[in-house]
C-alpha cells in the first residue's frame, strides 16, 4: 500500500493491511440503533481509516472511508450544491469537491485518533507537529492528487510550492488540459487545542493558474474552511467572478447521513453591520501594545460576550454562526505575528468579505485581500468582522 508523507518523502515501512470483507448494512444488528459518531460493535470496518497508533506511516488508505461506494454520492451531493450556488466551471467544482473529501477523511481521523503524540519535527513556524498534524496534511494532499485538477498545492506543513499534477500531464505545456489550479492550506488548524477536545478546523484557499507566490488574496476564486466539531461542515465562499457575475455569496453545507451526503445548512451567510461578540487573539500583546490594550479594554467595558477558544477557525467561524462579530490577532515587539496570509489569512478573509464583512491587516487600512504573498510563510496581524466592528477597530489601532 503506498503512503503519501510530507515534503515529498518515502515510506520505507514494511507495514501490510489485509482488511476483513465488510459487514453489509442489511446483516447487521438491529438490537441497537447506530448512534453517528461512536463506534459500536457491529459497526462496518468502513467508518474508520486511522487505526489510532499514531504512527506516521499509516497501513491504511482513504478509499477505506466508504467501501460501499457512498463516497460517489457525496461528490455528487456537493456538486449539485455548488450548480445551484451558480458554480459552472468544470474544474474548479472538482477542485472544491475534492477538499470536501479531503474534509471527509480529516473528519475520520481525527474520529480515530488517540495518540496525540509529537512526530519530532517542527513546521515553519517552529511549532512541535504532531503526527495528527502529518496525517492530517496527507489527507488532503491524496484528495487534491487524486482530483487532478491542481497543479501546485502548499501547505503550513509542507510550505513549499509542491507539484501535484497528474502523471499523466505534461509540465511544461500551458496548453494541457485546464485550467488549472493551486492550493494553499492549513490541514489542522488549531491542534494546540486539540487535546481538549475542543472544535478544530482546516483552511483552502483556490487560486486560478500553476502557483502562489506573487498572489493576493483578492484573486481566490473560491475558498473553504472546514470545522470539526459535533458536526463536520464546511463554509464556502464564492466570489463574483466565479459565479458568471451573480454577486458573492458564502454558504455553509454539513456532512449528513452516515458522511454520506452533504446538505445545505446555510444559504447565504452574512455578517451584519455590527455585533457585540469579540475574540481578541493573541491578548499577551496588549503588555506592551497599548492601543490594543485599550481596544480590548473598551470591548470589555462595552460589556461585549467574549467568544475565544485560541483556535481561528472556531473563533472566526463563530461570527458566521451567529451572524457578526469582530476576531483580531495583533501582535507586539514581544508577541510577534503568527498567522500566515497564504495558509490562513487569505482564505478566511475571503469568506468573511463574501459574507458582507471587513478585513484589515493589523496595523495599514488596507483589506487582507490586497496584501501580496511575496514569501510563502508571510505573516502578519488581522482584524475580521462586521462592519461597523472592524471601523472600531481601525479607530483605536490607526490613531496617531
Amino acid at each position: 500500500i503506498p503512503h503519501a508523507l510530507s515534503h515529498a518523502s518515502t515510506c520505507t515501512c514494511t507495514c501490510t493491511y489485509n482488511p476483513p470483507t465488510p459487514t453489509p448494512y442489511a446483516t447487521m444488528s438491529t438490537s441497537t440503533p447506530h448512534v453517528t459518531g461512536r463506534r459500536e460493535s457491529d459497526e462496518p470496518l468502513k467508518h474508520g481509516i486511522n487505526d489510532g497508533s499514531g504512527t506516521t506511516c499509516q497501513a491504511l488508505t482513504e478509499s477505506n472511508v466508504d467501501n460501499d461506494g457512498k463516497s460517489v454520492k457525496r461528490d455528487e451531493s456537493l456538486t449539485e450544491i455548488l450548480i445551484s450556488k451558480g458554480l459552472q466551471e468544470v474544474n474548479l467544482i472538482s477542485a472544491i469537491v475534492s477538499l470536501g473529501e479531503a474534509t471527509t477523511h480529516i473528519a475520520v481521523i481525527l474520529q480515530n485518533y488517540v495518540d496525540h503524540s509529537y512526530a519530532g519535527t517542527q513546521n515553519s513556524s517552529g511549532d512541535d507537529q504532531l503526527h495528527l498534524d502529518i496525517d492530517c496534511d496527507n489527507a488532503v494532499f491524496g484528495a487534491i492528487r487524486e482530483a487532478g485538477v491542481f497543479a501546485v498545492a502548499a501547505s503550513e506543513e509542507t510550505p513549499e510550492e509542491t507539484n501535484v499534477r497528474p502523471s499523466s500531464s505534461k509540465d511544461n505545456d500551458d496548453n494541457d488540459d485546464g485550467p488549472w489550479y493551486s492550493v494553499g492550506f492549513d490541514p489542522l488548524d488549531g491542534s494546540s487545542i486539540i487535546d481538549a477536545n475542543f472544535s478544530v478546523g482546516s483552511i483552502f484557499g483556490i487560486w486560478p493558474g500553476k502557483g502562489l507566490m506573487g498572489v493576493t488574496g483578492r484573486e481566490q476564486v473560491a475558498s473553504v474552511v472546514s470545522l470539526y466539531g459535533p458536526r463536520t461542515t464546511l463554509i464556502i465562499a464564492l466570489p463574483s467572478k466565479s459565479r458568471g457575475g451573480k454577486g458573492d455569496i458564502t454558504f455553509e453545507v454539513t456532512l449528513v447521513k452516515d458522511r454520506s451526503h452533504w446538505e445545505v445548512s446555510r444559504e447565504d451567510v452574512k455578517l451584519q453591520p455590527s455585533k457585540k461578540v469579540f475574540a481578541p487573539g493573541n491578548l499577551r500583546a496588549t503588555n506592551d501594545n497599548s492601543k490594543y490594550d485599550a481596544l480590548v479594554k473598551h470591548w470589555i467595558s462595552e460589556r461585549y460576550t467574549l467568544r475565544y477558544t485560541g483556535g481561528m477557525v472556531p473563533d472566526v467561524y463563530h461570527m458566521f454562526a451567529k451572524s457578526g462579530g469582530v476576531f483580531s490577532n495583533v501582535s507586539s515587539d514581544k508577541a510577534k505575528a503568527k498567522l500566515r496570509l497564504l495558509y490562513e489569512v487569505a482564505a478566511m478573509g475571503l469568506l468573511v468579505e463574501c459574507a458582507g464583512g471587513t478585513t484589515t491587516h493589523e496595523f495599514e487600512d488596507v483589506s487582507v485581500l490586497d496584501v501580496v504573498v511575496d514569501d510563502l510563510d508571510k505573516r502578519l496581524g488581522v482584524c475580521f468582522g462586521s462592519k461597523e466592528e472592524v471601523e472600531k477597530y481601525k479607530k483605536f489601532m490607526f490613531s496617531k
